[in-house]
């Protein structure tokens, strides 16, 4: 992989990722299969509407269907029929978040997966390991995210010991693609800039900026990010993971990120909401059912191309699986054009003056709706954690 900066140094800047499966300008959203398949969407749709780049997940794809069975049949792009350049995340959030843990140990951690309670242990060279066999164009070292709320000292923790990862991660690569180290730090400017310090002088290919977006405010999200970007060199490039509403990207290219990965615009889209330039509309509110026009008229992807708003209100209201599928290829294509937009921007030199008039327009939920959010999404994933337990424990052990 090779990057070359073509606009824009400080803030916001342009350039492109060079693979020898193709070309990704930045900045780009990219979006998320995490078991291999972009939820609902072809790997056809996904090339019509502009995605250059995909993504993949180690934690899972090892659990099913299994790195070395896609080894065998060709690798993931193969597998998955994607010709463009796949990432694919170390997994190390999955394990921490999903996997029941049993011990975490410098050394790497064992759990128990949540799909069958079965026993397993993930170190920096398994991580690797499994990526490579995916055959991934770039691979993301295993970390430790510390969770949102940690104190100072675990993080500290946390941190240090993802540092120690990096480095074995960058030493069991051995295979094609670039591998990403992954600044922390938690909610602790010091913590972020040392580790966005210790990352940069590893000298990677590009690096990643993890465990944001996960819970804390935005401004803590911005502030937090400022302190890792300051840290990190100009010409390779700062991949900002997890992040995908709109007026994030924006935010994010502001200071500098040059590459976003989320499942929110497909999981929004399956929940029957999809974006448009004044914000997120859900299409199953009744006002939409003599909706003659499309979600956006100026919007070239395949629902607004030959859909109306009534249709989508049918066909959510209604259960079809054709809305599911329309409502995210129109908001991944969003998410597309608005980097589009973003470059040309950028290229021209006007990219503050965009950015203020989406800002305008645009009108994301507020803080109260997205504390709130938060809220009842992590009151659901501890119920579904604690069935997932009790299912794991009977047929694990």
């Amino acid at each position: 992989m090779e990057f070359e900066l073509i606009a824009g140094r400080c803030g916001a800047r342009a350039g492109v990722l060079r693979f020898e499966r193709g070309d990704v300008p930045t900045p780009a959203f990219m979006p998320v299969g995490t078991l291999g398949s972009v939820k609902g969407v072809a790997p056809q749709e996904l090339r019509e509407l502009g995605a250059r780049i995909i993504l993949g997940n180690a934690y899972h794809l090892m659990l099913r269907p299994g790195a070395e069975l896609v080894a065998e049949l060709g690798g993931l792009h193969r597998f998955s029929a994607w010709d463009g350049p796949i990432l694919t995340d170390s997994g190390g959030f999955q394990v921490f978040s999903l996997g029941r843990l049993r011990s975490v140990d410098d050394d790497g951690v064992s759990f128990r997966s949540h799909i069958d309670g079965s026993l397993l242990r993930v170190t920096p060279e398994r991580a690797v390991e499994v990526q490579e066999l995916l055959g991934s164009d770039i691979l993301m070292a295993f970390d430790e995210p510390p969770p949102a709320d940690a104190g100072h000292d675990a993080a500290e923790q946390a941190t240090e010991r993802t540092h120690r990862w990096a480095e074995r991660s960058l030493s069991a690569h051995r295979g094609a693609g670039a591998l990403f180290p992954i600044c922390q730090g938690g909610i602790h400017p010091d913590l972020r800039r040392r580790s966005a310090a210790f990352v940069a002088a590893l000298g990677a290919a590009g690096n990643a900026i993890g465990g944001l977006s996960v819970g804390e405010s935005k401004q803590l999200t911005w502030q937090m990010l400022e302190a890792s970007i300051a840290e990190l060199p100009v010409d390779r490039p700062r991949y900002l993971m997890g992040v995908g509403a709109p007026e994030d990207l924006l935010d994010g290219v502001a200071r500098g990120v040059d590459m976003f990965d989320c499942v929110l615009p497909t999981r929004l889209g399956r929940n029957g909401a999809v974006f448009t330039p004044d914000g997120k509309l859900n299409l199953r509110n009744a006002s939409l059912a003599r909706q003659n026009r499309p979600i956006e008229e100026r919007c070239d992807c395949l629902a607004c191309r030959g859909f109306s708003l009534a249709y989508l209100h049918h066909l959510f209201r209604c259960e079809e699986l054709l809305g599911y599928r329309l409502a995210s290829i129109h908001n991944l294509r969003f998410l597309v054009r608005l980097m589009e937009r973003a470059r040309r921007a950028i290229a021209t030199g006007r990219f503050n003056a965009f950015h203020a008039e989406f800002g305008a327009r645009y009108r994301p939920p507020d803080e109260a709706v997205r504390a709130e959010q938060r809220t009842r999404w992590h009151a659901a994933r501890a119920r579904w954690s604690e069935k997932a337990e009790q299912q794991g424990v009977q047929e694990g052990e």
